[in-house]
């Protein structure tokens, strides 16, 4: 670059290591430019003989620690909030530049965003907090680096735009380069690759920092030619001068990818024999589609087309651009400009410097590109935040896991044998003495294993185990369904926390929600039936011992009125217990029926707070994170 500087310094243009270094005239604060306040040149010696250093300035520390956490670098929402670990480093530079400036010095004005904007990226970093648990950091890299760079860039100054020019091999883009400002500062030539490091021009001071953000050094900044007419026209622009992005180099095409994630806007050069390059536009034009608002595609070198052969070329790269999905800023829409110039005769070179300045002064490039990246962020991030489809876990489902659990710890059935314990009490209580007799003398001789089943076969226990299993994945799968692939699975894998322990538990609580011991309660009718049981049993023994008085001689022969008693009795008791079992239908179904409902609730409980409350908690998150993307992507 050694040639290069002086062909620099030949036509009038000076070195610039800092924001000041203009070659010619006064800077900011009305000293000569590349003068320090003592009037020394900045690369002459101090007042002891030694060197004099000029370090270029850094950007005010009050101005950025004004704003707090809004310009500090990305935090994990929700879930932790981290500190960044140069903060005192950058304070202390800070507080150089201060100095540096002078007590005159104006503060940079720091980039400032319009609140919608700033709402989508407080959303995207809430977004970012909320997500860490349930998705990898690789999937949110992308999202974390653009909320570094949103604030890395609101911490520098807003009055200055940074411009890249990139393009092929031979596409002229250093040409056009040089035309812009006038002077010949980017190497030119047939041997390729010809621009090895990138190269930046300022044509305003106050720049410092952001050509320091791009990593270029100070023997690699420039200034353009003095021309108040220019400097009026592009105030406020830094433009960059790229290596090729097809080089042969590797290390050239990594430092294009890495500084186009960090300029403000890119101008595209393309010439009529490489306009069409698939590396070109599936690489960076395609991926790069939603910033059209900031990018600028100009086709060079048309003074080597003949008649109408620009316009036809331009109008078949504005469809390859159309094809590619960028927007065309046409008929005042907003888009990518496109043009046709030719950087070696001028021509057109005069109408990019005019939309590049009305582009400049309007100051808007930096939230623009800040808007684009979370727009491209949020866009590679939709498969994991949304499928289109409704999710949740309907009322169906949950009822529907309800009656699962109550099947498998045998609500039902539990509701029945309570039925039939209520109407077998109502019958030895109601029931004739001889019936009675006759059921206790059976009880006795048959062994109560015959008659009552201790506990369940281990095949019945082996079934309800498998029932409870069956009814978590079923409520696990409906209330994933509709989940995109990360979200679906933390439901599934909740279920499946839930689940353990879940068989036991129930078993558990049946046993303990089961029939209340000792007898089913009785009516208040049932004295009322006991007293007309004994008074039918009575009837019968005044009867029989009558007719018995008889036939010894006891008592007057009259068969009538004992065997009517008798008659009366026998016919009444039997009556007395019917109409007890019809009446007990009702109290013994109800009392089944409350049993069945308790065993139920008890079931659906365990079953809720095992289970559908966690689904419900991983339903919910993903509810917030779906508002988070919402915001983040403009849709309320």
């Amino acid at each position: 670059m050694n040639g290069d500087d002086g062909r620099a310094r030949r036509k009038g243009d000076a070195r610039v290591d800092g924001d000041n270094g203009h070659p010619g005239g006064k800077s900011d604060e009305g000293r000569p430019r590349g003068k320090s306040d003592d009037g020394r040149r900045p690369g002459g010696k101090g007042d002891d003989g030694s060197p004099r250093r000029t370090d270029p300035p850094a950007p005010r520390a009050d101005d950025s620690s004004r704003r707090g956490d809004d310009v500090g670098v990305w935090d994990d929402g929700l879930i932790a909030r981290r500190v960044s670990e140069n903060a005192a480093a950058a304070a202390a530079e800070q507080a150089g530049a201060r100095e540096a400036r002078g007590p005159g010095a104006q503060p940079a004005a720091t980039l400032a965003l319009d609140g919608p904007l700033r709402s989508r990226l407080d959303a995207l970093r809430e977004l970012v907090g909320l997500s860490r648990t349930r998705l990898d950091s690789k999937t949110l890299a992308e999202a974390g680096k653009v909320l570094d760079e949103a604030a890395s860039r609101r911490r520098l100054s807003g009055r200055h735009t940074v411009v890249a020019i990139a393009g092929a091999t031979g596409s002229g883009k250093s040409q056009l380069f040089n035309a812009l400002a006038g002077v010949t500062i980017s190497e030119t030539g047939v041997r390729r690759p010809t621009t090895a490091s990138p190269i930046a021009c300022s044509w305003s001071d106050g720049a410092g920092t952001l050509i320091d953000r791009l990593g270029i050094p100070g023997r690699l900044r420039r200034r353009p030619v003095q021309s108040p007419e220019a400097e009026a026209q592009l105030q406020g622009l830094v433009l960059v001068d790229l290596p090729d992005h097809d080089s042969a180099a590797v290390q050239h095409r990594e430092q294009v990818d890495r500084i186009l994630t960090l300029v403000d806007a890119v101008i595209w050069v393309v010439d009529p024999e490489k306009y069409a390059d698939a590396m070109l536009h599936e690489r960076y034009l395609r991926p790069m589609a939603g910033h059209a608002e900031v990018m600028f595609v100009v086709l060079n070198q048309v003074d080597r087309l003949p008649g109408e052969a620009a316009e036809l070329v331009l109008d078949d790269l504005r469809r390859l651009l159309d094809e590619d999905g960028v927007a065309l800023g046409e008929y005042g829409e907003p888009g990518a400009a496109v043009l046709a110039l030719s950087a070696l005769t001028g021509e057109g070179v005069g109408e990019l410097r005019e939309v590049l300045g009305q582009f400049v002064a309007e100051r808007q490039a930096p939230a623009r590109r800040i808007a684009a990246d979370v727009d491209a962020a949020a866009s590679r991030l939709r498969p994991v935040y949304t499928t289109g489809r409704r999710a949740g876990l309907s009322e169906e489902a949950r009822d529907e896991f309800a009656a699962r659990l109550a099947d498998a710890v045998g609500a039902t059935a539990a509701g029945e044998a309570a039925e039939r314990a209520w109407l077998r009490n109502a019958n030895r209580a109601c029931g004739t003495p001889w019936l009675r007799l006759w059921r206790w003398y059976n009880d006795r001789r048959e062994p109560p294993t015959g008659r009552m089943r201790l506990r369940p076969p281990a095949d019945e226990e082996a079934t309800a185990r498998q029932r409870v299993e069956q009814a978590v994945r079923t409520v696990a799968d409906r209330a994933s369904a509709g989940l995109p692939v990360p979200w679906a699975q933390a439901v599934r894998e909740a279920a499946v926390r839930g689940a353990h322990g879940l068989p036991e538990a129930l078993d558990e609580l049946a046993a303990r929600a089961g029939l209340p011991p000792g007898k089913p309660p009785r009516p208040g009718w049932w004295p009322v039936a006991v007293l007309a049981q004994a008074s039918m049993t009575i009837l019968q023994i005044i009867g029989g011992l009558w007719l018995v008085g008889q036939i010894v001689g006891f008592m007057a022969p009259n068969l009538g009125v004992p065997v009517l008693l008798m008659v009366a009795g026998i016919v009444g008791g039997p009556v007395v217990e019917w109409s007890c079992r019809m009446a007990a239908r009702g109290p013994a179904r109800r009392y089944g029926q409350d049993a069945e409902r308790r065993l139920r609730e008890a079931a659906a409980g365990c079953g809720r707070a095992r289970v559908l409350d966690p689904l419900a908690s991983e339903l919910l998150r993903y509810r917030e994170v779906r508002e988070q993307y919402g915001k983040v992507v403009g849709v309320g």
